[in-house]
């Protein structure tokens, strides 16, 4: 045998015996690929949105989006007389856009509720109709929630109104949303939930307005949960919704040590059953707070996470898609100055060891996402705008992935 031979039968067992490994024993399954391009990925989404909201629009923001069949109905707040939003500002209104997924075009903008509406059953009071949320509650039936709310002047009130699926048509009356707390129901006003936060030691000063339905409805063991919040008064609680969809429970709060002031949750189940729950922060360096509960009842004081650094003040999501945990957080880097013009979305498969799989940058910004999955389609809504410092003057629509 020759001694060429002999090198290449040395090199073909040696590499028999010691097989290359591409993650360390124990470590979790790397879930993209070499050379994963973050921001490359993050400018093809953004190069498919479209907007949603009428050209009469001027401001929007905090938008939420449901997928029905074929069609996306996406719901925001917005006004038609400046950029931006305010609580405060009563000629904000809340409305649904129809997009057709097929063509990519908006096929109708419904109003769902403004100020001093009269409806059948009750006439709403002088305000904005504020953060709203989406949901398919029924075969035929899409619910729209919203806060009419006059910081200041009275205690807000959460609504639903019922969109017909088969008419597109909003249904004549609204309804009171309701709260179930240690307590008993009630309307789902701000004193209720601060009533219920105070007996377990919550110090904070009460308010009347800011709370909201905030993060994404997700289901676990047969169970919906959201995450709310009373921005306001810096105080959130995990609730579970009923099968009616009228009435949220109070499963536990989580309003951090008292200091920061915690706002905008998003929650979700790790594998262990561990519940984590990501909040925006709203003093100090303002990067995210994390905390943490084996029941969703009672929970840790939490604090920051290494997997999160640099973070802004803005609104975090927290979903899973295709079985991966998706973590999206507002980077506090700017783009030319630009307020919230850095978003990261991070995947996991155990809620612990992430990697980024979207970066995205632009100085129209890139701010207050909502992600929903449907027939294995990832689909969002994002606040954007041109001029005005708060970018706040439009909803875009596009497919994640």
């Amino acid at each position: 045998m020759s001694l060429r031979t002999l090198l290449c039968l040395a090199v073909i067992l040696a590499g028999c015996s010691s097989p290359k490994q591409t993650s360390k024993p124990g470590s979790p399954a790397q879930l993209l690929p070499a050379g994963w391009d973050a921001k490359a990925e993050g400018d093809k989404v953004m190069a498919g949105l479209i907007k949603t909201t009428a050209p009469e629009v001027k401001g929007a923001h905090d938008a939420h989006l449901a997928i029905v069949g074929d069609r996306a109905f996406v719901i925001s707040e917005v006004n038609e007389r400046q950029p931006s939003e305010n609580a405060s500002w009563s000629f904000i209104y809340s409305s649904v856009s129809i997009i057709d997924l097929r063509t990519r075009q908006v096929l109708d903008v419904l109003t769902v509720a403004r100020s001093e509406q009269a409806f059948a059953n009750e006439t709403l009071p002088v305000g904005s109709c504020f953060v709203p949320r989406i949901k398919q509650v029924g075969p035929q039936t899409l619910r729209c929630w919203f806060a009419s709310e006059q910081p200041g002047k009275r205690q807000s009130q959460t609504y639903f109104r019922d969109l017909d699926l088969r008419t597109l048509t909003f249904e004549k009356e609204i309804h009171r949303m309701k709260l179930q707390t240690s307590d008993g129901t009630f309307d789902l006003q701000p004193k209720y939930l601060y009533a219920d936060a105070a007996k377990q030691g919550f110090k904070r000063k009460p308010v009347d307005a800011g709370l909201y339905l905030f993060d994404n409805f997700k289901e676990f063991d047969g169970q919906t949960y959201i995450a709310i919040n009373n921005y306001l008064g810096a105080q959130e609680a995990l609730c579970t919704l009923n099968t009616d969809a009228d009435t949220l429970t109070v499963v536990g709060h989580f309003n951090g040590p008292g200091e920061p002031a915690l706002t905008e949750p998003a929650v979700n189940r790790l594998p262990d059953g561990t519940w984590l729950a990501i909040s925006r922060k709203e003093n100090g360096d303002r990067n995210y707070w994390f905390s943490e509960s084996k029941d969703g009842k009672t929970w840790t004081t939490g604090g920051e996470k290494d997997f999160v650094k640099n973070g802004a003040a803005s609104k975090p999501t927290f979903d899973k898609f295709h079985g991966v945990y998706y973590l999206g957080w507002q980077e506090r880097t700017t783009i030319e100055k630009v307020g919230r013009s850095v978003f990261n979305i991070d995947v996991s498969n155990d809620g612990k060891h992430w990697e980024r799989k979207y970066r995205f940058e632009t100085t129209k910004s890139f701010q207050y996402p909502t992600f929903v999955e449907s027939n294995g389609q990832v689909w969002l809504c994002v606040t954007q705008g041109d001029t005005d410092p708060s970018r706040k003057e439009r909803i875009m629509f596009g497919r994640l992935e």
